[in-house]
Parts: structure tokens; C-alpha cells; sequence
């Protein structure tokens, strides 16, 4: 639903007092991927990672995504809670699609298993991200589960992060995923990236998936991001244009 213009005025308002009280670490997570990274924002910071223009295309549906939203707490002992979903807004589709829908909706921990590169220690970094696949609306029905599991190394000239997972999905079907993102240099303003991943679930066709694209860090706490990907679930083509940031603060005690 589109805001008025005063309730636009009001939540300014409300954010620009807001931000009077909140001092900002480093942005960490990960947009524009479907995968995800080994590490976790610090206990009692919040990232917000915001998509607020995105186009999506499936088959005979056009579907513009406003907004993907993905919100992470710090929690004690390198773990952060995660909740996530995406809002379409159906441009052009097929009779029966309706109008808008909450998609993807989730609740998950995220768990730092093992301090590495990307906490600024030797090695890998391995992390573990489990919850539960929440209920859409106009969509998804149901509720599943899911376990990941997360290894990211970082050298000078790239950062990789693999992921593998399995799900109980929302239609009570098993579901297996494997993905990878490769990053340019960490140290660039600017970086290239992409990801690469497959799923299924039992009883459904095959989803491979491509990305490319690039993150711009404008601040410690402020990333930019755009992607172009391009995926096919059986005989279907999907292609989505996602557009975001990454923005986070703690509050002050």
C-alpha cells in the first residue's frame, strides 16, 4: 500500500530522531544473494538489509518487489536472530495472480561456529543458520523448517562463501540447496560479485540460478548493492533485477 504523504513526513520525522540516539559499526550481510555469509553482526547492533526496488519476472508473471527486507540482531555469544520476507506487486500476470503477496517470510539464528577470515582471525570462518519457514500471505502456505550450514575464506584478492542447507519447506516437502558467492577484493570501494546456486525440493523441477553484480561500500555502515539474475525451474525462466542497501547501527546504552 502506498503511504500518504504525511505519514511519509511522520516516518522522516521518526527516523531523523531516531538516528540521534544510534552510533554505527560496520555493515556485514549480504545483499543481493540468496546465499548467505559466515559471520554475524555484533551483539546489540541491528542491520537492516532493504531492497526497495526490485523487478522479478516468472514465466507469464511480471512482479515488481517492494521491498525484499531482511533484519538482523546482534545476540551474545556470535549469534544473530534473522528475519526476513519479500512483498510483490503483481505488474502483469497471468488470471487468478493476486494482486500483492508476502513471500518468503522466515525467522532464523544465525551461529558463528568458527571465528576465522571474515572476524579478522586465521582460517575459515563456519557458521550455522537454522528457523523456520514462516507463513506468506497470498502465498506460502504453511510452515517449514531449515538447516544451513556456511564456510566463507577471504583472501586479498577474493572472498568465497559456500553454502549447503536442507529444509522441511512449507508444502511438507524435503528440499536440498548448495550455493556459492564469490566476491572481488574486499579492500575495493567497489567490488564485483556473483552466486551460483541449485535447489529442489521433492516432487519439484530443478532451480539453477545465476548473479551477477556489485556491492559499493559509500560507508562503514552503508553498502549499496545491484544484481542481475537469471534462473530456471524446469521449463520456466525467471529473471529478476534487484537494487538494495545494507545499513547498521546499534543503540546507544
Amino acid at each position: 500500500m502506498l503511504l500518504r504523504s504525511y505519514s511519509r513526513r511522520r516516518c522522516r520525522r521518526t527516523i531523523a530522531a531516531l538516528l540521534l540516539t544510534l552510533s554505527c559499526p560496520p555493515a556485514l550481510a549480504y545483499r543481493p544473494f540468496d546465499s548467505t555469509d559466515a559471520d554475524v553482526v555484533g551483539a546489540g547492533e541491528f542491520e537492516l538489509e532493504l531492497g526497495p526496488l526490485g523487478y522479478l519476472r516468472e514465466g507469464g508473471n511480471k512482479f515488481r518487489v517492494a521491498p525484499a527486507v531482511v533484519a538482523n540482531l546482534g545476540l551474545a555469544g556470535d549469534r544473530e536472530l534473522v528475519l526476513q520476507g519479500d512483498r510483490l506487486r503483481l505488474r502483469e500476470g497471468e488470471p487468478g495472480t493476486p494482486a500483492t503477496s508476502l513471500v518468503n517470510a522466515g525467522l532464523f539464528i544465525k551461529q558463528v561456529l568458527r571465528r576465522g577470515a571474515l572476524q579478522d582471525e586465521p582460517g575459515p570462518s563456519i557458521a550455522t543458520e537454522y528457523g523456520f519457514l514462516l507463513p506468506g500471505v497470498h502465498a506460502d502456505n504453511g510452515v517449514g523448517f531449515s538447516v544451513a550450514g556456511i564456510v566463507s575464506q577471504r583472501w586479498q584478492a577474493a572472498t568465497v562463501h559456500l553454502n549447503g542447507s536442507v529444509a522441511y519447506t512449507r508444502e511438507h516437502r524435503p528440499e536440498a540447496f548448495l550455493g556459492a558467492i564469490l566476491e572481488g577484493p574486499h579492500e575495493w570501494q567497489v567490488r564485483p560479485v556473483m552466486e551460483l546456486f541449485a535447489e529442489q525440493a521433492s516432487g519439484s523441477p530443478r532451480v539453477t540460478s545465476g548473479l551477477i553484480g556489485a556491492i559499493w561500500r559509500s560507508r562503514d555502515n552503508l553498502s549499496f548493492d545491484v544484481g542481475v539474475r537469471s534462473a530456471r525451474a524446469g521449463g520456466e525462466h525467471i529473471n529478476e533485477l534487484r537494487l538494495g542497501l545494507t545499513w547498521a547501527f546499534e543503540v546507544k546504552r
